[in-house]
């Protein structure tokens, strides 16, 4: 009974374990830039850049990819970025002009001017199956710790 009573008290103070799920919830999404794929598998479109002169989609400056972090809290957890450009990558977006003389950009070495450009959808935020898992597993060791380490299956 003790030990189900420690359980309990550990969920009074969930924040250790949110803490530890954003931690995991950065580096998987994190691994998503490496395999330029959307949560659910989905491959990213390939940016013009990567088209033109390779590399790999968001991820010239690796300013997106570093920036990814979490805030615990006893309520939940939120995984995410304060990088301005990351919502119009995770849900696609058309950047419009706001004059006559339209967006201008260079492309492969060159300057175009357009009066709008679609940004296609690049999600990376989100849960895939083995994030759901790793959860699952992450939650079950915070609270079977005072069970003695049984398995919370």
């Amino acid at each position: 009974m003790a030990a189900l009573g420690a359980a309990a008290a550990r969920l009074d103070d969930p924040m250790p374990l949110y803490d530890e799920i954003g931690s995991m919830l950065v580096v998987s999404t994190q691994q998503r830039f490496e395999r330029e794929e959307a949560p659910d598998g989905t491959p990213w479109p390939m940016s013009i850049r990567v088209l033109t002169e390779g590399g790999k989609t968001l991820s010239d400056t690796r300013r997106l990819h570093n920036s990814m972090t979490h805030e615990a809290s006893n309520e939940g957890v939120a995984v995410g970025t304060n990088v301005i450009y990351a919502a119009p990558h995770q849900v696609g977006a058309t950047i419009k002009a706001k004059t006559a003389r339209g967006l201008r950009f260079q492309v492969a070495g060159g300057w175009v001017t357009r009066q709008s450009v679609d940004i296609p959808q690049r999600a990376f935020l989100g849960l895939d199956a083995e994030d759901e898992k790793a959860i699952g597993d992450i939650a079950g060791v915070y609270l079977g710790q005072p069970l003695g380490g049984l398995d919370a299956d």
